[in-house]
């Protein structure tokens, strides 16, 4: 069971990062929308692990996404930032019920499950962009990239996570 688990989330991190790399950094809708898809490992690794080793796991991750960017661990610092901040924003949206063993984020509602993925995403958007540009002068484009580019990762991580979830009887 643990070695499937294992197993499980190390193929999620490998084609996550190759979808990422090989499709969606080479979209650029309108100019500025850039999907970022590998968002989803953050959202469905296992509520229960290590929480060191999943901060690990997820600068892994953003250092990977980096590598292959071009973006100087913007990637990283977004990953790690929101790694670090899960249990909080996990708090936020699901209240106490989280911290019981028998959670499962597949037995919450729906609109939990989405609530959880957006602010996810809106955290990730927010360090990214705001460090990409490391300035607050412009303030309209950064509000701009972290909405409408949160729109389309909202939009396309629902479209993967309800492609590859498992069906409920």
């Amino acid at each position: 069971m643990i070695n499937n688990s294992y197993f499980i989330n190390i193929l999620r991190f490998t084609l996550l990062v190759l979808v990422q790399v090989l499709v969606f950094n080479r979209l650029n809708f309108f100019g500025f929308i850039n999907p970022m898809v590998y968002i989803l490992f953050l959202f469905w690794y296992p509520i229960k692990e290590n929480r060191a080793a999943f901060i690990v796991i997820s600068f892994l991750l953003g250092f990977c996404i980096d590598l292959f960017s071009d973006t100087l661990a913007l990637h990283a610092a977004a990953t790690v930032t929101v790694a670090y901040i899960r249990p909080t924003i996990m708090r936020f949206v699901f209240g106490v019920n989280y911290e019981f063993q028998s959670f499962k984020l597949s037995n919450s509602t729906r609109a939990q499950q989405i609530t959880f993925l957006a602010l996810l995403i809106i955290t990730h958007h927010l360090i990214f962009f705001m460090l990409e540009s490391f300035s607050l002068s412009n303030m309209l484009l950064i509000l701009k990239k972290i909405v409408f580019t949160g729109l389309a990762t909202l939009i396309l991580c629902l479209l993967f996570g309800s492609l590859f979830s498992a069906k409920k009887d």
